[in-house]
């Protein structure tokens, strides 16, 4: 499975995600979310390049069109990099477990997996919050035509970010260091007050359709 869900087919990857295997889950389907987001920004400023009503703003769909693709790449990667985050979990509960010294060394194994599995849709859901300020940004300036679809990769935005936290939360129940789950709960919820100021614009701007 390792490095293998981003190019599968979209027919195969939805059989493999309703599949009874664990993973790919809600993280992994939170970063493809967050991919999708990031392209329908990048649609809208290719959408508004080139046009002469656009024109004075053409740098700037410019500058955000480069910003979009690349954080598209970065949420593509994370599609495997949750799924392969969530089997060395797996991978740490399997150790044996004996003899004390295998004990201490599972519990710190299952320890360190967790916070690595919490790491990646941390970084999921801190990209959906900069693709969400790229969904507004497009939205206010770009091809007013496509409006809605700046709309579309807002709501992906919220989905991808609540992916990410989601699954979060539920290492966050499992780790032990009291200091780390403090501090990843507190970016968290600086993260939902930049999400909603950067969506809640687009809404506004659709709902008036």
């Amino acid at each position: 499975m390792n490095n293998k869900l981003v190019n599968m087919p979209i027919k195969d990857f939805c059989n493999e995600l309703a599949s009874s295997s664990p993973a790919p889950g809600g993280g992994s389907t939170g970063a493809l979310a967050g991919a999708l987001a990031a392209s329908l920004a990048t649609m809208v400023t290719n959408l508004t390049i080139g046009k002469k009503k656009y024109r004075e703003v053409e740098e700037k769909m410019q500058g955000i069109k480069e910003e979009a693709e690349s954080l598209m790449s970065k949420m593509l990667i994370l599609i495997d990099d949750d799924t392969n985050a969530f089997n060395k979990v797996m991978d740490a509960f399997r150790m044996p477990k004996g003899s004390q010294d295998e004990k201490t060394a599972r519990s710190k194994a299952i320890q360190d997996a967790m916070k690595g599995a919490s790491e990646v849709p941390l970084e999921i859901a801190k990209l959906s919050v900069k693709i969400a300020s790229l969904c507004n940004k497009v939205a206010k300036e770009g091809n007013e035509n496509a409006v809605t679809d700046a709309g579309v990769g807002a709501r992906l935005c919220e989905a991808s970010y609540f992916a990410g936290v989601y699954n979060v939360r539920i290492n966050l129940t499992s780790i032990k260091d009291k200091e780390y789950v403090e501090r990843t709960n507190n970016v968290l919820d600086e993260l939902l007050n930049d999400l909603r100021t950067h969506v809640n614009p687009v809404y506004e701007i659709v709902d008036k359709l």
